[in-house]
């Protein structure tokens, strides 16, 4: 009986290890928050990236804006140690900003480290900050990013969640809030630009993922207990059936 129940506790500790390493990967996700964005308003964004590699750096963070998700004026928050490139494409439908029509939008940012010193260690996240507006008239807006190691090997959370099921790579969701302001950013992008906020807290979304990630490894945990248990009862019975 010691030997069966050493044998099981064994199992239980390997499957507990692998639920908890799976919960870590299912979490540690691209994720994207912002303090005041909002239906045509402006504001920043933050993207939190973690570093998943145990032997890797992040040294590359492409960020994509679909058309849906197009401002008029987008920039980025300046990364020591690395540099910021970005890509323009024409829009199938104008937007009109500020009484002029823009045919054209920020669709890619590209953030490159210099050298693998400067990138996102093993264990470590960075955050990169975007500004811009004026944002869509929507609930959510999704932005499919691709992480780039220094072992030439990347990560690409581009899948989108249906129905509140986040799947295995999910894309960086940004939910907007509050009603349209009408703030003119451009008015006073000298003295924003001066005064950078300081890094978001994390994305709703990410904390989310991690929250549901918990709970169905706690789900998942009490249900092998209980089924070892049922095991262990079962073996003891059938021991002392052989022995009458």
């Amino acid at each position: 009986m010691s030997h069966t129940i050493h044998r099981l506790a064994v199992v239980l500790a390997a499957v507990l290890t692998t639920l908890v390493a799976l919960a870590g990967v299912a979490a540690a996700h691209v994720g994207v928050s912002s303090p005041d964005a909002e239906p045509g308003g402006y504001g920043k964004l933050t993207f939190r990236v973690p570093s998943e590699s145990d032997t890797a750096s992040t040294v590359g963070v492409r960020i994509a804006i679909p058309e849906e998700a197009a401002m008029a004026s987008l920039r980025a928050m300046p990364m020591p140690g690395w540099t910021v490139d970005m890509t323009t494409t024409r829009l199938d439908d104008p937007l009109e900003a500020h009484g002029q029509e823009i045919t054209e939008y920020v669709s890619v940012v590209e953030f490159r480290a210099e050298n693998e010193g400067v990138g996102i260690g093993p264990g470590e996240f960075g955050e990169f900050g975007l500004s811009g507006g004026p944002f869509p008239d929507a609930e959510t807006l999704s932005y499919p990013t691709v992480q780039t190691y220094s072992d030439g090997s990347e990560s690409a959370w581009i899948e989108p969640t249906v129905d509140g099921a986040e799947p295995e790579s999910p894309a960086p969701v940004l939910a907007l809030t509050g009603e349209a302001t009408g703030h003119d950013a451009d008015a006073d992008d000298a003295a924003d630009e001066a005064a950078v906020e300081e890094a978001a807290t994390s994305s709703e979304a990410a904390d989310g993922g991690s929250a549901t990630a918990t709970t169905a490894l706690v789900v998942a945990i009490l249900g092998l207990l209980a089924g070892l248990g049922g095991l262990a009862l079962g073996w003891t019975a059938r021991r002392r059936t052989v022995s009458s």
